[in-house]
């Protein structure tokens, strides 16, 4: 299955919990979040270090928190 990550991003809230797994309790990196979203769901994006940080803000927020914020930075 292939997403289409434009600006902005638009996840479901199944992506918003594995994309704070990965940041929150893996401890994954900006760039290590691209390429984790890019192997599991596709994207031309790669490790873009601007698209993991996409992927964060729109996680945290439909989760209610503040992706600039402890515990996703």
């Amino acid at each position: 299955m292939t997403y289409d990550f434009g600006a902005p991003v638009t996840i479901t809230m199944e992506m918003a919990v594995q994309i704070r797994r990965w940041r929150v309790a893996e401890d994954f990196t900006w760039r290590a979040v691209a390429q984790a979203a890019t192997d599991l769901w596709g994207s031309e994006y790669g490790s873009n270090q601007l698209f993991g940080e996409d992927l964060c803000v729109a996680a945290a927020r439909m989760l209610g928190e503040n992706p600039y914020k402890e515990p996703w930075n």
